[in-house]
């Protein structure tokens, strides 16, 4: 009975030790975050879709990309009727008993190389076209970076936000919208941007 007794003892302290351990490892875990002064903090913020649609050099850049995407769908379409005028012009000569066997495998030789060489041409073309275009938003986006950073120096802004659908930001007192104010800095220093990127 002793025994028991005993054993009963030793395991409800080693229980009570092990609870021990787990509390001080939820302590131990606890992170220790410096509180700061956020008198004087000034935090504002621009709506992304205003960048497109003001920044001059954002509309300069998009408008080279969408020339560029019109003369590629513009030549997509030429070698397209092409192609098909060539097919209709065969197929009415095949109809009309014109063709010979010799003939007739030879044009669909040439049949077949212009359809391979319109393919070939979408994706070679279109990739390039996608790649330069990315390029080109990349460099946009670090250059409203770098003159982001500026703007806040000039300004003594110590956040500046990008509110814009989808994003994460669900709502900002309008009377931090420095959008306005953002667009017209970028536009002022657009002689700036443009030699930035050359």
């Amino acid at each position: 009975m002793r025994k028991l007794l005993y054993l009963g003892l030793l395991s409800g302290i080693l229980v009570s030790c092990g609870e021990k351990e787990v509390e001080e490892k939820i302590e131990n875990t606890t992170p220790k975050v410096v509180v700061r002064d956020m008198q004087g903090l000034k935090i504002a913020y621009y709506h992304s879709d205003s960048i497109k649609k003001y920044f001059e050099y954002f509309k300069q850049e998009e408008a080279i990309v969408t020339s560029k995407q019109q003369s590629f769908q513009k030549e997509i379409e030429k070698k397209t009727k092409d192609y098909e005028a060539f097919i209709t012009r065969n197929n009415q000569k095949l109809q009309g008993g014109l063709l010979s066997e010799n003939e007739q495998v030879k044009i669909q030789q040439q049949a077949q190389t212009m359809e391979a060489e319109l393919m070939q041409y979408q994706q070679t073309q279109g990739a390039k076209l996608e790649e330069e275009t990315i390029k080109k938003l990349e460099t946009i986006s670090k250059k409203i970076e770098t003159w982001g950073k500026k703007f806040c120096e000039d300004n003594k802004i110590d956040i500046l936000l990008i509110q814009g659908p989808g994003g994460q930001i669900n709502f900002i007192n309008p009377s931090m919208d420095v959008t306005k104010e953002f667009t017209a800095y970028l536009n002022k220093h657009q002689k700036e941007i443009e030699k930035d990127s050359k």
